[in-house]
């Protein structure tokens, strides 16, 4: 490919650069699978536990964060992408001191980021790395550009399923598509919606199974499991985080239990000085 003036300042300036900042994609293959309200609550406990985190709502042109948590921002992606506004001007402020970047809701033509808008937002990123310890993508959900721009762009794709088959078959299209179309061969899976442990690793069991016969190329690791709790679509109404609201709440639990795993990892990373360059240059070799 070509580069663009612009393109070839940016991956110049950012190629130079080293990353503190760890970048994760939540993402699924089938919608309603909790994974918005999952990235949310993550985010929250990251907060809480003094971390600065930046979750950007990437399901852009029908974003619903902020409805998640009953915000109404008044700017969005869309600002970014005219020339408006700077990212650091629509970025909000949401419960626990979760900082939020808006994706635009009702906007169509966000729905399909072009090349130029994305080298903008990658931009826009390395410029904010050292303002935030974590930048959560939460993606839509699907195989769209979109989606596996941003899964890309990330150092870690969590996936999220259900144990319902049609979540499984929708996460193993997105894990193929990543691999053989995009160059992404690590996952991490994240069952949400169960009854036990168990039920989670059976969920895992299924899915390594298929992976392992069809994208040998492909790991995924189990990153945990989120049981099912009233208290989840209770604070939904609400507009809070479930964390908030029902600390003590089971899948409350779950979802500490899993910012307990990423900090331990993150502190890892930090002793090892195992600082990474940006991964921004390879989003481009593999779009």
């Amino acid at each position: 490919m070509i580069e663009t003036g612009r393109q070839a300042r940016t991956l110049k300036k950012i190629g130079r650069g080293e990353m503190d900042l760890r970048v994760i994609a939540f993402s699924s293959g089938k919608g309603g699978v909790g994974k918005t309200n999952l990235a949310t609550n993550l985010s929250y406990l990251l907060c809480r536990k003094g971390k600065r985190v930046l979750i950007f709502d990437a399901d852009v042109g029908l974003a619903n964060i902020h409805i998640l948590l009953g915000l109404s921002p008044k700017l969005n992606l869309q600002h970014v992408l005219s020339g408006e506004k700077s990212i650091d001007e629509i970025i909000v402020e949401g419960p626990g001191g979760i900082h939020i970047l808006p994706g635009g809701e009702g906007v169509e033509a966000l729905t399909h980021l072009g090349h130029e808008a994305r080298l903008i937002l990658l931009e826009e990123f390395e410029r904010l790395s050292e303002s935030y310890d974590y930048l959560i993508f939460d993606t839509a959900a699907g195989i769209s550009s979109n989606v596996t721009f941003f899964c890309t762009a990330a150092q870690e794709a969590f996936l999220i399923a259900s144990p319902e088959p049609t979540s499984l078959t929708d996460v193993y299209a997105l894990m193929k598509v990543l691999c053989q179309n995009h160059n992404k061969k690590s996952f991490r899976l994240l069952v949400n919606s169960v009854k036990s442990e168990n039920e989670a690793k059976q969920v895992f069991r299924t899915l390594s199974s298929v992976a392992d016969k069809f994208l040998p190329e492909a790991s995924i690791e189990y990153a945990g499991h989120v049981v099912t709790d009233p208290c989840v679509s209770k604070s939904v109404r609400r507009q809070r985080p479930f964390v908030e609201l029902y600390p003590y709440a089971k899948a409350s639990g779950c979802v500490r239990d899993l910012c307990e795993k990423i900090m331990e990892e993150s502190a890892a990373r930090v002793d090892s000085s195992s600082r990474r360059p940006f991964l921004w240059r390879d989003v481009f070799q593999v779009q």
